[in-house]
């Protein structure tokens, strides 16, 4: 096959026509070397998805606290809450804390 022959090829043709190489480098060039490519979205995403998932986990924990603030608005709640988590206790009383050994024998 000589060169002539070659250059009249159909696929030959294909490749080399000019507006095709250069929609080729463009669809390259957008999908990795660009501010805005398709790696850059697809980690943007991903982040995206993380923060949305931390808002909706905020956002529980927000109204779990704010079920807690308003029973402690009661003053027989706030005294309840203070002695099972600050171990509080009356000038008059003796506050013992059991712990249970969890290790199997």
């Amino acid at each position: 096959m000589t060169l002539k022959q070659f250059r009249h090829h159909k696929l030959v043709k294909i490749i080399s026509n000019k507006y095709l190489l250069i929609l080729f480098v463009f669809i390259v060039w957008m999908l990795f070397f660009d501010e805005n490519s398709y790696l850059t979205h697809r980690d943007l995403n991903k982040e995206k998805a993380k923060l949305e998932k931390s808002i909706k986990y905020y956002s529980k924990e927000i109204e779990k606290d704010k079920k807690t603030i308003n029973q402690l608005r009661d003053s027989n709640q706030l005294e309840k809450y203070g002695r099972e988590t600050y171990f509080f206790k009356r000038d008059s009383e003796d506050v013992y804390i059991i712990e249970f050994d969890t290790v199997n024998k």
